[in-house]
């Protein structure tokens, strides 16, 4: 190259703005990051019919089912519409299989190879985990609203204030929260069969004694204040009183305590997990 090609080369360069690079660990680019991760794993699921059938239309079939096997038996024996509780729970339960599904894709992603190249790239490494969790949230809500919008047929009623709906809907996405921070730090120190296993015991014994079959006062007298206390009553409780009407400050706020419960204990695990499962993979 000679000497005015060079020169003219550097005049260019000179003309052209100077990008300054912002940190990884910057918050901006963690936020940047996260909704890139979100979109990614929304995509990813959208694209899997097993994981769309089983996360989002199943809970809306399992309702139907509920409504043609029980009709309204359990209606006549509790004295309330038994819809109000049925939806609430399987609001719930949907948010329950999602986080161990999305669990599940988390130990493709290990398996694959796919989560330590995203580990190397020069992205924000938080972004992987709160990404995760904020898809989740997205999908919980999505499938809240199908879910509820099925049981309208059915004599599910809305509230007339736009505000106690909203709080309505948000309440499994509130629950989902800790469950899928739970399940995700038990993911990244299980293997196999052995996460199946733990959250298939767990979901079995929550979605078997809660307040969204029957009241509280059908279970022996002897059970009652653990299936009161239960996440997944006290998160069916406060569904109930938002669309049905009864008490919602004292379930509501049990909601909040087991999700921050949850958060504060398998938070760290959760971090610390996902990071070694990147660097071993």
């Amino acid at each position: 190259m000679t000497t005015i090609e060079k020169t003219s080369v550097e005049e260019a360069a000179a003309d052209l703005p100077v990008v300054h690079t912002k940190p990884e660990g910057s918050v901006s680019v963690w936020f940047t990051h996260s909704l890139i991760q979100t979109k990614r794993l929304l995509m990813v699921w959208l694209r899997d019919p097993s994981t769309t059938i089983q996360t989002i239309a199943y809970p809306a079939v399992t309702l139907l089912m509920f409504r043609i096997v029980l009709g309204d038996s359990i209606t006549a024996a509790t004295g309330a519409p038994s819809i109000y509780g049925q939806a609430a729970l399987l609001t719930l339960v949907a948010a329950m299989t999602g986080a161990v599904v999305s669990a599940l894709g988390f130990k493709r992603e290990k398996a694959s190879g796919l989560l330590s190249r995203f580990y190397t790239m020069p992205l924000n490494k938080a972004s992987l985990l709160t990404g995760r969790l904020l898809a989740e949230m997205l999908r919980i809500l999505l499938t809240t609203l199908i879910v509820l919008l099925v049981a309208v047929p059915l004599g599910f009623l809305f509230m007339e204030d736009p505000l106690t709906n909203i709080a309505l809907v948000l309440v499994p996405v509130l629950f989902g929260i800790g469950f899928a921070v739970m399940v995700t730090a038990l993911a990244t120190i299980t293997e196999g069969v052995m996460l199946i296993s733990l959250i298939g015991i767990l979901n079995t014994l929550l979605m078997f004694f809660n307040t969204g079959f029957v009241p509280v006062f059908a279970y022996p007298t002897w059970l009652q204040d653990v299936v009161a206390n239960q996440p997944m009553s006290c998160a069916i409780d406060a569904m109930k009183g938002l669309s049905y009407g009864g008490p919602v400050a004292e379930p509501l706020l049990k909601t909040v305590a087991w999700t921050v419960g949850m958060v504060a204990v398998f938070a760290y695990p959760a971090i610390v997990g996902y990071k070694k499962a990147a660097e071993s993979s």
